[in-house]
């Protein structure tokens, strides 16, 4: 089996992408960022030390944590602690967490490909967990209109986005594998045949 990291800048298509390779391979697929929202949940790994950390207001009457309140206390001015503390609990849960279910699939011995979507792959230092990183590109303008259609983005909020991620440059240095996904699904469904 084989563990590929998948990452890629805001508006790329890296959903797209997962979607034609599940219908490609014999693959799992996880997401790091629907992982860290099951590990947030009562009773997971997470959910004490965030309750520690942000105080009960971010509780929902149910008692589960309640996203939008979580998000407007960690990105309060002035509140770059919490977000490093928010970050000090979720990130290394969800790599342990992977690191197991990785361990899980190579036991059961039925998967041609375990592959991990995250935006922050190579900040996070996954490479010591994959074998291989794969980078979904889009060209900037096709990222820009496709954060407008889907997502309702203003260009300032598309520019603050792009900002904060990493450069193409960054993305090319660490990637084994580009796949190019401004244009059509069908372009990428024969890059995808090609590298699988």
């Amino acid at each position: 089996m084989k563990v590929i990291g998948i990452t890629g800048g805001v508006g790329a298509g890296k959903s797209e992408v997962l979607k034609l390779i599940r219908s490609m391979c014999s693959c799992i697929i996880v997401t790091a960022d629907d992982l860290a929202k099951e590990l947030e949940q009562p009773g997971e790994v997470c959910y004490e030390p965030l309750v520690g950390l942000l105080g009960e207001k971010v509780l929902s009457p149910d008692g589960s944590i309640d996203k939008s309140e979580m998000a407007k206390i960690i990105f309060a001015d002035g509140n770059e602690d919490i977000l490093a503390g928010v970050n000090s609990i979720v990130h290394p849960a969800v790599k342990t967490r992977i690191r197991k279910m990785i361990g899980e699939a190579a036991a059961r011995d039925d998967t041609d490909y375990f592959f991990i979507e995250a935006a922050l792959l190579i900040e996070d230092h996954y490479d010591t967990i994959v074998d291989e990183l794969w980078y979904v590109y889009a060209d900037e303008s096709v990222r820009r209109k496709r954060l407008k259609d889907t997502r309702g983005y203003t260009d300032s909020k598309i520019d603050d986005m792009m900002d904060s991620q990493s450069s193409d440059e960054t993305f090319r240095k660490y990637a084994a594998v580009v796949i190019d996904n401004s244009g059509s699904l069908e372009a990428t469904r024969h890059q995808l045949e090609r590298i699988l």
